[in-house]
């Protein structure tokens, strides 16, 4: 007979919910109707497990540290093939340090999040701070506090529910700084209050650990409604090929204040490209990615599925034309959808200045475009 503990009770809980996601998430309730669509929802839970259990298993508010959220292999919630981010948990009922570096990075935020307690989804953001506000030293280090005492300067209140910190370094290299080991930042965080050492994992840590990763996976998966099935933040369009004037996020869970986001679904056959064009606005960091429906990344390791301003060739007035194809039209700035006819366009712009137009898109015939014979836009 098998001993009793709660953390066997908890990881039955975690295969119930696993079982669950592959009977509801994982099929029509979710708009999943083929083979290929179960496929990429099981891919995805891998992906969203791996990181509750890097994440959230043994992570504590008074003993946190910086782990990074997403990989080139670990992909969930928006990754960026120009972006790195860390996160930690954290809690207003205590103070915190972090030393961090820049690495050169474009553009630095750090957010606090609310309502991630436990491993679940932060449902607003309470606080930013970008490096525009901070003291950075001429390595590119600095020195932020968390909680307490307000500061004259790298500082940031930690509201009631504050409970996850989140940073983000955006680079604009001409090649993915997500997959590069030489740039990754060092970011260290450590609470200034806490009085003692974590105790020695017992059963009822262990059982609270799984919880943690249970919460992580289910508000990621059964807790997100199909995109259809909810009301879309103003960023987002419904209608395929048609994107929104990039607007802010406000405190969207794991949004950026001071961005400008605008998304929509992209839809092409095989003799199909989406031709996107428009204009590069000021600001301190732009790119675009290709997602699946699962808000992951393509596979930017092996093929060119996100463009930043340093990777874009230019019209003659400054403009661009972006061509979206499964196949390589032998023009510039092809992003490849893997063959994928149904995906996900995500624009970002940090610190942008001035007004904000909607990138134009128009579908054309493939082999017209390869011959000169269609333009698009």
């Amino acid at each position: 007979m098998s001993m009793e503990t709660e953390s066997r009770t908890a990881l039955h809980e975690l295969i119930a919910l696993l079982q669950e996601i592959d009977q509801r998430w994982s099929g029509p309730e979710w708009n999943l109707h083929s083979a290929q669509d179960v496929v990429g929802s099981h891919r995805a839970l891998m992906h969203i497990l791996e990181a509750g259990l890097v994440g959230y298993f043994e992570q504590n508010a008074s003993n946190p540290d910086f782990r990074r959220i997403v990989t080139p292999s670990r992909k969930l919630t928006g990754d960026n093939s120009d972006a790195i981010y860390f996160d930690a948990p954290v809690s207003p009922e205590h103070r915190y340090v972090i030393h961090g570096t820049l690495e050169g990075a474009a553009y630095f935020s750090l957010t606090i999040e609310v309502g991630a307690e436990e491993g679940h989804m932060a449902s607003n953001t309470a606080g930013v701070i970008n490096d525009n506000d901070l003291e950075i030293d001429s390595n590119g280090h600095f020195t932020l506090y968390l909680g307490g005492e307000p500061k004259a300067k790298n500082w940031l209140a930690l509201a009631p529910g504050s409970s996850r910190v989140t940073t983000r370094h955006y680079f604009e290299h001409t090649s993915a700084a997500a997959m590069n080991p030489d740039l990754e930042p060092r970011m260290r965080i450590e609470c200034l209050t806490a009085t003692a050492p974590p105790p020695p994992p017992d059963d009822a840590s262990v059982a609270a650990g799984i919880r943690r990763v249970c919460n992580a996976v289910r508000t990621r998966t059964l807790g997100m409604p199909p995109m259809a099935n909810s009301e879309p933040p103003g960023f987002l369009s419904l209608t395929p090929n048609t994107f929104p004037v990039p607007v802010p996020p406000g405190d969207f869970g794991l949004a950026a204040f001071d961005a400008h986001y605008s998304m929509a679904p992209f839809f092409i056959d095989s003799d199909q490209a989406l031709v996107i064009t428009g204009r590069w606005p000021e600001c301190r960091f732009g790119n675009v990615c290709l997602w699946n429906r699962f808000q992951q990344t393509l596979d930017y390791t092996r093929r060119t599925v996100s463009l930043n301003r340093a990777q874009t060739t230019l019209e003659e007035d400054g403009s661009f034309r972006m061509i979206i194809a499964h196949e390589d039209p032998g023009l510039p700035n092809w992003l490849d959808t893997e063959g994928n006819p149904f995906g996900l366009v995500f624009w970002r712009f940090f610190l942008a200045e001035g007004d904000m137009a909607a990138p134009q898109a128009s579908v054309v015939n493939l082999a017209e475009l390869k011959n000169g014979q269609a333009s698009g836009g």
